[in-house]
């Protein structure tokens, strides 16, 4: 197990505006609405550890639930290892860069370009560089990074621009290719490790590669204020007013302190420009199969590939020019 030292940088075009945090405070009160010209990089980087847990979690390593983690100091999972808990520093010092190379501090807005860049506080080993590398490709190819990726695009022109219908968190990997000398199976090695604490998922198991789809060039949308085809793969009423009568885990819960009910958020995720849907399954709700009939009926006329996380495994670990 090899260790590393130097500075890794990638780079990156935003595709979208980025959202990394907004809370703000009028008249006292703390509100969530947007900081003109403001970059949060603990959002981004929060963002990013979200991501890398999915992909822990799909190669059979363990991750903490991190409502509820038990890691702490020394003992704590291949996650913690590198981004730090309780006790135990964070590795890297976390920066973001403009295209000049300074730090940046306006929000990422649509077309620009940005940097980020891991500068190791302690040594870094080459099986968690391969990791990162690959959590960063698995956001630009097949996920989003920030806030309200939950958005939904609607098709109707005097809302596109709307914020709860604007697509937010795109991204377009300008870096080389993944260039690591770790095959899935070392990884897969590396993550069973004895050393790592062993944490039981809990209810961030879904939150996995085992269970993500990804279809790129499609797109769910709002149609009017009576009709979504957003709905109806997610499953919730329509017309709109309906909708909270279907809460469920794949459409997520809206929050009911009388019912001890906790806000869960959807899973499936959609963007307009570039088009991109993605999301999880659970096996207890809802299997691969399933899902993808969902799809096939909104998208009937038109082809599209519906991948799922093992194919995207082995596809963020093989360079381009070697995939199918």
């Amino acid at each position: 197990m090899n260790t590393a030292t130097s500075p890794k940088t990638y780079q990156f075009e935003a595709l979208t505006d980025v959202w990394t945090g907004s809370v703000t405070k009028e008249n006292g009160q703390l509100v969530d609405k947007p900081v003109p010209d403001r970059l949060i990089t603990t959002g981004l980087l929060g963002s990013i550890r979200w991501w890398f847990e999915v992909l822990v979690r799909g190669l059979g390593g363990s991750a903490c639930d991190p409502s509820a983690t038990k890691c702490e100091g020394p003992k704590h999972c291949v996650v913690c290892g590198l981004f730090g808990c309780t006790g135990w520093a964070r590795k890297f010092r976390f920066e973001v860069l403009d295209e000049t190379s300074e730090t940046q501090i306006k929000q990422i807005k649509q077309d620009s370009i940005f940097s980020l860049r891991f500068t190791p506080l302690r040594p870094v080993c080459d099986e968690e560089w391969a990791l990162l590398d690959a959590t960063l490709r698995l956001i630009a190819e097949y996920g989003a990074i920030g806030g309200k990726t939950v958005y939904k695009p609607s098709k109707e022109n005097r809302r596109a621009e709307v914020q709860h219908h604007k697509d937010y968190g795109l991204l377009l990997n300008s870096s080389p290719e993944l260039n690591s000398n770790k095959s899935v199976d070392m990884l897969k090695k590396y993550l069973q490790q004895e050393n790592w604490s062993k944490q039981n998922h809990d209810k961030f198991a879904w939150a996995s590669l085992k269970h993500f789809w990804c279809v790129n060039g499609e797109y769910l949308y709002r149609q009017d204020i009576n009709n979504s085809i957003y709905n109806k793969v997610i499953g919730r009423l329509e017309p709109k007013g309906q909708s909270s009568q279907n809460d469920s885990w794949i459409a997520g819960y809206r929050p009911d302190q009388k019912n001890r009910v906790e806000a869960q958020s959807k899973k499936v995720f959609s963007f307009k420009n570039p088009a991109r849907t993605f999301g999880f399954v659970n096996p207890e709700y809802i299997v691969f199969d399933a899902m993808k009939q969902r799809l096939g009926k909104v998208w009937r006329d038109t082809v599209w590939e519906f991948l799922t996380g093992d194919t995207i495994i082995e596809r963020l670990f093989t360079k381009k020019e070697d995939r199918p």
